[in-house]
């Protein structure tokens, strides 16, 4: 226990005074402007330096932190300067024009701009009453895409710290849809093993969430794909004609707008009538290839969303909010309330007409994550947006055509802008020495700092991977990474004729 009378007259006791953290809005004024300057100029500087360090330097980065024992501050003016330097020294900028790697964007300014506003005003949203103009722009926004979407007037939805946090809500809803005794004796009480479905080529957060949720990892199907990559319709149900003679619970199926490895898009209209006919939950997860919606000449691409129970969509990818802006839709708002239903003394009472987000989500406290996302339509707009998605795709077709000509064979068929290439030789090798030579160009890229790629495996079969990420990428940093690819091959031991 503590000593109040030692407590109090042991140190300073002037309780009129500032506290230490209370700097005052000039010194306030000050940081943010150091901070702004020293973005804007990374923003600037970036371009010219290598998209990736030659190794990751963690010993350096560890020598450098030892030098921040935390006993006593240093001045923000040392400080701020010095840690920039240490993210541009140390890391990967998927910012730069020539990052051509995973779905990491670009962030928009106004989006910057909304992560400073959200920080500085801080709201709470896990309670309607203290932050219903941030709660409501939230959903303003939600409402928004799954208007595009083509989903119902009654969709609601939640913002998550990403794609998996909303596909994690998407099996909870699932379950909750599909048995009535999920909500309180969980899946032990199903009378039978749950099992979902999704692409062999979907993001494998789905093992981790089917861990999260107790399903257990086996009760994950990953379907074989096509040779387009897509979900195959024909394997799917004989799986699940299997699962359903061994006394299994399918409830859900999952379809891929674009895959992480290739870009494919599940056969969407056909898995939504599958998912009917067999009373499954049918979620699509959209997190990258879901933003096209917001084009009239693209929207058609995610013919078949329309008929999901659910959706994913990322901000922080094709849309290139900061990140993490990930954004869970469903048609069924009851299903996301009993989901995540709670009732406790010391929460707000609720408002009439209008849920607490932490009634409609897995988080409860939560920071404002919407708002860098409304600043950009609200500024941009929808057919700004549209625009530069567009071009984004005529720069993929550009990047397909350059790598054809330079004698790299395509091996991916998506509409998105992600290229996958081979080389003819190497892809007659063995997957392991065709993956590894693949991979040492790769890494030749990414040494020499003049872009960034991976290797991938799409359905067992090795290649080179890009993607166009950033809004900054224009066509002569396409000619950049095709001459960098061109030399990256010529130096790596070359594999038989």
């Amino acid at each position: 226990m503590i000593d109040p009378k030692a407590f109090l007259t042991g140190g300073e006791t002037d309780m009129s005074a500032p506290g230490p953290l209370d700097v005052g809005a000039e010194e306030g004024a000050w940081l943010l402007e150091l901070a702004a300057s020293l973005v804007v100029r990374h923003s600037r500087d970036v371009v010219r330096d290598p998209v990736a360090p030659a190794d990751p330097g963690t010993g350096q980065i560890r020598d450098w932190l030892a030098g921040f024992d935390f006993r006593t501050g240093r001045s923000a003016k040392d400080v701020f300067p010095d840690v920039l330097d240490a993210l541009h020294r140390w890391g990967v900028h998927t910012t730069h024009p020539r990052y051509f790697g995973l779905f990491n964007p670009t962030p928009t300014w106004w989006g910057v701009a909304g992560e400073l506003i959200a920080a500085g005003v801080n709201p709470q949203l896990a309670a309607y009453s203290h932050a219903p103009a941030a709660v409501e722009i939230e959903r303003h926004v939600l409402r928004f895409l799954a208007a595009r979407l083509g989903l119902p007037a009654v969709a609601d939805g939640c913002f998550t710290s990403g794609g998996a946090e909303a596909n994690l809500t998407a099996v909870v809803v699932a379950l909750t849809r599909r048995f009535g005794a999920y909500a309180e004796s969980g899946v032990g009480g199903l009378g039978g093993p749950p099992v979902l479905y999704a692409s062999a080529e979907s993001h494998l957060a789905w093992l981790k969430i089917a861990h999260l949720t107790g399903l257990g990892r086996d009760a994950v199907r990953l379907v074989p794909v096509d040779d387009r990559h897509r979900l195959d319709v024909s394997r799917l149900r004989r799986l699940h004609d299997a699962d359903v003679a061994a006394g299994r619970l399918p409830f859900l199926l999952v379809g891929t707008m674009g895959t992480t490895g290739g870009g494919a898009i599940d056969p969407l209209p056909e898995l939504a009538a599958v998912a009917r006919d067999w009373n499954l939950h049918f979620h699509v997860d959209a997190a990258w290839g879901g933003a096209v919606a917001l084009s009239d000449r693209l929207r058609h691409l995610v013919a078949g969303v329309e008929a999901a129970d659910s959706v994913t969509v990322d901000a922080h990818k094709w849309l290139s909010a900061p990140m993490g802006a990930g954004m869970f839709i469903t048609g069924h708002p009851d299903a996301l309330a009993e989901s995540f239903r709670v009732s406790t003394a010391y929460m707000p009472a609720s408002e009439e007409g209008a849920r607490d987000p932490y009634v409609t989500s897995v988080q409860w406290s939560r920071r404002f994550a919407g708002l860098k996302v409304f600043l950009a339509l609200a500024v941009l707009g929808q057919r700004g947006y549209a625009e530069q998605l567009e071009r984004d795709v005529r720069l993929g077709m550009m990047l397909a055509r350059r790598l054809t000509e330079t004698g790299w064979r395509r091996v991916n068929e998506t509409p998105l802008p992600v290229v996958c290439v081979v080389h003819p030789a190497a892809d007659a090798l063995g997957p392991e020495q065709s993956y590894a030579w693949h991979a040492a160009v790769a890494a030749r890229v990414v040494a020499g700092g003049q872009a960034w790629i991976s290797p991938v495996r799409l359905a067992g079969r090795a290649a080179l991977r890009l993607c166009l990420t950033s809004y900054r990428t224009r066509s002569h940093h396409i000619e950049d990474v095709v001459a960098a690819l061109d030399q990256a091959r010529a130096e790596t031991t070359p594999p038989p004729p």
